[in-house]
């Protein structure tokens, strides 16, 4: 780190009066970057999260940057080198690296050969690379491959073409996993879903309009609004050239049965999902699916049942990005302050349901397993 010229001075007062020692006493990683400490009987200066043992306030001294302490003739602590960017970002700089890695190989990477590049065994490089993405290596490799041949499905002359270019060993190894990369088959995908089917019908209920549509696997979308043509234009957009067609008589139930649940959340519903979506998405999905009817969950507290804490960020927008509202209830996350944050479909509709949830918690609760799903739900959440 470079010295600052406008460092203050030294702090000569008794630590313990100085605020900066609450930092040093908690530990607190916030505070790295906005001045250290130096303790006078060992010689040394630290960053305020260090973890060796506490110092006598008596003998701390506080300083505004590295350069500052080291002028003041300290040594930099060689277990949280504050001479160095902090750890967090050290992490960040290495797990970029890595993903640059994967996604520039030509050839499928080792667990073991991006350990060795980033400096830490493969156990510890495996945990801080899930700690910084909210994804193993091999989940990243994965969801890599699968935009990339997203992309190379729409520019190549053929479908083998760029099952081999975005990495894919063998064709069989590819279509194994197809449409729960793609969600249809990948000669569908590359004519932008032109063939395939999906039917859709829209209602009116109480808070407003919904829009379900379904494939021949099951509910692909549950929107709600104001306005059904902007539904049906957003349900377009995310199937450019599939056939949309209005569905008959028999989806008209199927329809029934997602207002019935939107009206009252905690009856469940015991339809087939067809969901797709990234490696993090279905992850974070299926577990927005454990939260019981009448109960919320903050974003931090997903992240961390996910095993992945500080992916917050992420699980919120993968909330944003969920296709089924209700089904898969987005709206039973909060902040960790237990406020309501954005909701894709209004902040006014996630208060609603919520409180219709909270009216009929015993309900939902007897007789079902406690997610607000009916005892025969499927989901296909690939």
């Amino acid at each position: 780190m470079k010295a600052d010229v406008t460092c203050a001075k030294t702090h000569d007062g008794p630590a313990e009066h100085d605020p900066r020692w609450a930092a040093v006493v908690s530990r607190d990683p916030s505070a790295d970057g906005t001045f250290c400490y130096s303790v006078s009987t060992t010689g040394v200066y630290c960053r305020p999260s260090c973890a060796a043992r506490r110092a006598n306030p008596r003998n701390v001294r506080f300083h505004a940057c590295p350069a500052d302490a080291e002028a003041a003739g300290f040594r930099p602590c060689k277990r949280c080198t504050p001479d160095q960017p902090p750890l967090a970002a050290r992490w960040a700089a290495v797990v970029a690296n890595a993903c640059r890695a994967i996604e520039n190989a030509e050839e499928p990477v080792t667990l073991s050969g991006l350990a060795d590049a980033a400096g830490l065994s493969p156990w510890h490089f495996h945990r801080v690379f899930k700690a910084m993405t909210g994804l193993t290596p091999r989940g990243y490799a994965r969801a890599h491959r699968s935009r990339s041949v997203r992309n190379q499905l729409t520019g190549s002359n053929t479908v083998t073409e760029a099952i081999y270019q975005s990495g894919f060993g063998s064709n069989s190894r590819f279509y194994e996993t197809s449409e729960a990369v793609l969600g249809m088959t990948p000669g569908a995908f590359r004519l932008g879903g032109d063939g395939e089917e999906i039917r859709f019908a829209v209602g009116d209920c109480s808070l407003g309009v919904v829009l379900v549509a379904g494939t021949a696997k099951g509910i692909c979308a549950i929107f709600l609004g104001d306005d059904p043509d902007a539904l049906l234009r957003d349900l377009r957009r995310r199937f450019s050239r599939a056939r949309i067609l209005a569905g008959d008589g028999d989806f008209q139930a199927l329809v029934a049965a997602v207002i019935a649940l939107v009206e009252a959340p905690g009856t469940g519903l015991s339809l087939p999902l067809d969901v797709r979506g990234t490696v993090f998405q279905q992850r974070v999905w299926e577990t927005l699916r454990t939260i019981p009817c009448g109960s919320t969950a903050s974003y931090t507290e997903i992240a961390q049942r996910l095993g992945t804490p500080k992916s917050a960020r992420a699980v919120a927008q993968a909330c944003a990005a969920n296709p089924v509202a209700v089904a898969i209830p987005c709206h039973r996350v909060v902040r960790s302050d237990e406020s309501l944050a954005g909701y894709r479909w209004g902040v006014e509709r996630k208060c609603a349901l919520l409180e219709r949830e909270s009216a009929s918690a015993s309900v939902s609760k007897g007789g079902r397993d406690g997610t607000g799903e009916g005892p025969g739900i499927e989901a296909d959440l690939t």
